[in-house]
């Protein structure tokens, strides 16, 4: 997740053009989604990531990290929590809308790999919330924003975090890698 040195992971109005993005960040995340078998978004940032991945590598442009990241995407089982689109059916997509803590706990159980989230930040406080995230990784951006979509607004219980790496990119982007200590009522 890309957030902000004050802890803004979009600006007042969704915006993210603040983030720094460069060949090096999308290898470091790249290693990330190799690790994963599914990937799990919110229903809004789902929506984004359909609208622009399965086609990104057929562009007459395309990076080589447009190009990886399509074909990953493509291929990988996608879980998205939506109360609006139960029922609904999409290529390789699963849509949760209830039980979800339930769910995804037996997501988790039953796969080998890894599963990662992308941005949805109301899905990754939920899963928090519900002890079902092992680690976080952020992209610390060098950036102030003053005000936006806060990461972790009114969490109802404290997560403790244990540093397991971290790493400064060339282009300022800080990123830490933390494991979420069970149990998480502190």
């Amino acid at each position: 997740m890309h957030v902000s040195l004050d802890g803004f992971v979009a600006g007042p109005n969704g915006e993210m053009d603040w983030i720094k993005v460069d060949e090096e960040l999308f290898d470091y995340a790249g290693k990330r989604t190799a690790a994963a078998d599914m990937a799990l978004y919110g229903r809004v940032t789902w929506d984004m990531m359909e609208a622009y991945w399965p086609t990104a590598a057929d562009k007459p442009k395309a990076s080589k990290h447009d190009i990886e990241h399509s074909a990953w995407y493509k291929q990988v089982q996608k879980i998205v929590l939506s109360h609006s689109r139960q029922g609904d059916r999409h290529p390789l997509t699963m849509f949760i809308g209830e039980n979800i803590a339930e769910q995804i706990a037996q997501l988790k159980q039953g796969g080998d790999g890894e599963i990662i989230i992308f941005g949805s930040p109301s899905a990754g406080r939920f899963l928090l919330q519900n002890g079902l995230v092992d680690d976080l990784w952020l992209f610390v951006n060098p950036m102030l924003l003053g005000e936006g979509i806060p990461m972790f607004p009114a969490l109802s219980k404290r997560v403790k975090l244990e540093l397991v790496d971290s790493e400064q990119l060339d282009n300022g982007v800080v990123c830490l890698h933390y494991e979420c200590a069970r149990p998480s009522n502190y």
